[in-house]
């Protein structure tokens, strides 16, 4: 009897579990969606995949072309600032801004980098990264395009944005035709998503992958007080290196300038155009003539205070 008893009560504890597995809803597991992120570029610097275009340079514009001269000396003295800073810490890729436009930034950047690779034989790699209004590429006399803009947007690889002059192949042996060392990334076709452009992750992955390939790494950017382009690559940078114009830029749009780039490394400025100069004194800035606008020897300029 006891044994009929237990076989009821087991069950009937079934029946109640099965009953309240069956009342229990079923929760379904929640959806969490994945966020696709683009693979990295991985492709290789290969310079003898570089595109070879015949340059042809702005002698005007670019005095470090020549052997001698004013504005080779000053140049060259700027140089020499940038090797002793780089003592000082880690120094390879260079921004070169300005706080508006026409202060001669891309002269500056354009002569920089040419002086670097035509003193040593260390590889240099210049870039147009002024989006808006690119200018090195007419400096240098090559095309500008494909460039920057193409390789932001996905559009082209990095190997097929980077070119040398391919007047280097032909030259003879004891004749140096064309600019050695120099690679130019220019700066492609410009829209208005430049501001999109410049702050992909792109861009950063282009310094690393090429940063082990060269010795100088310079930059070109847009006016930083116009837009903020400039201030987004300097993420990219190790350094910022700032352009001013004589008798144009006013002393309070300098201090914004230098303002505007926080938790950034500047190495000073460079004072642009300067007329009448004395060539004795207490320098700390290095001035030029032979800017895009104007083309004429080059001084010093005497460091005065505002």
């Amino acid at each position: 009897m006891s044994r009929i008893y237990e076989a009821l009560q087991r069950a009937d504890r079934e029946r109640k579990t099965a009953q309240a597995l069956e009342d229990d809803p079923i929760v379904e597991p929640a959806f969490i969606p994945t966020i696709e992120v683009p693979p990295p570029d991985t492709t290789g610097v290969a310079f003898e995949s570089f595109n070879e275009h015949p340059w042809q340079p702005s002698i005007a514009s670019l005095p470090t072309l020549a052997d001698r001269g004013a504005g080779v000396e000053q140049f060259r003295s700027l140089r020499s600032r940038i090797y002793q800073a780089r003592y000082e810490m880690p120094l390879k890729t260079i921004l070169v801004s300005s706080g508006m436009p026409s202060e001669g930034k891309s002269f500056v950047a354009a002569n920089l980098a040419m002086c670097l690779a035509l003193n040593t034989v260390n590889n240099i790699l210049l870039i147009d990264a002024d989006l808006r209004r690119p200018t090195l590429h007419g400096l240098l006399g090559a095309p500008n395009t494909p460039g920057l803009s193409e390789y932001l947007s996905g559009l082209s690889e990095l190997n097929a944005i980077m070119q040398r002059d391919a007047r280097l192949r032909n030259a003879e042996p004891d004749h140096v035709s064309g600019i050695p060392n120099l690679t130019f990334i220019p700066a492609g076709k410009h829209g208005d998503d430049s501001s999109e452009l410049v702050t992909n992750h792109r861009m950063e992955e282009l310094i690393a992958t090429v940063s082990s390939h060269f010795d100088w790494i310079v930059i070109d950017s847009p006016p930083v007080l116009a837009v903020t382009d400039a201030v987004e690559l300097a993420h990219a940078a190790d350094a910022v290196l700032l352009v001013a114009r004589q008798a144009k830029t006013p002393y309070g749009a300098a201090q914004r300038t230098q303002a505007s780039f926080t938790n950034t490394r500047i190495l000073g400025y460079v004072l642009n155009d300067v007329k009448d100069a004395p060539l004795r004194g207490s320098y700390s800035y290095y001035g030029y003539y032979g800017a895009p606008e104007t083309a004429g020897p080059a001084k010093r300029v005497e460091d005065k205070p505002e």
